[in-house]
């Protein structure tokens, strides 16, 4: 590697830790004031379904509890590949268009009943939902399942999307290219 190639990778580096340092904290803040995510699953014939659940977080993934009579509980068991949003409030948000997003693709895991991965999860929710979390977690039919992120993106608004990678928020990637060519598009017609 020549010189010029070695500071260019050198900067690289800095910008990308600069970006992670400034990043990081405002994902994981937007992440904890969050109270639920949207889910798209699924089925076992390959139709979508969208919904949502109440989730808690930790550094294993994203818990929710669902029942096998919901739709997204019949395909969880089915097809563990899951995507999942948190989205900006329309209340909170000034351009609709622009609304602040944390995207991932997920793979879901069913946590066995009272192992201690379960125990650590109902836990985590009931922190955060209260008592309901203890009638539900007793009922047969409802499942937890631990969403483990693969890759992301955060949006913040027009120009500003970040690739992220799985849970540990590292190797934000801004992601410059799309507005920049429909804007280049626009312009040679």
């Amino acid at each position: 590697m020549s010189s010029s190639e070695a500071s260019a990778e050198q900067f690289k580096e800095a910008r990308r830790e600069r970006l992670q340092n400034r990043l990081e904290p405002e994902v994981r803040a937007f992440r904890d004031s969050r109270k639920t995510l949207q889910l798209a699953t699924i089925n076992s014939q390959g139709k979508p379904n969208a919904t949502y659940a109440p989730f808690a977080f930790d550094n294993a993934g994203y818990y929710i509890l669902v029942s096998d009579i919901a739709a997204h509980g019949k395909n969880l068991k089915s097809n563990p590949q899951v995507s999942i949003l948190l989205v900006e409030d329309e209340s909170e948000s000034k351009q609709m268009y622009a609304r602040k997003r944390l995207t991932f693709d997920t793979k879901a895991e069913c946590v066995e009943k009272q192992s201690s991965e379960w125990l650590a999860g109902v836990a985590a929710l009931k922190a955060r939902f209260g008592d309901i979390i203890d009638n539900l977690s007793q009922l047969n039919d409802f499942n937890l399942y631990r969403l483990v992120p693969e890759s992301g993106r955060y949006v913040k608004g027009f120009g500003q999307a970040f690739e992220i990678s799985g849970n540990d928020l590292l190797d934000f990637v801004h992601l410059t290219e799309g507005h920049v060519q429909a804007e280049k598009e626009a312009l040679t017609k």
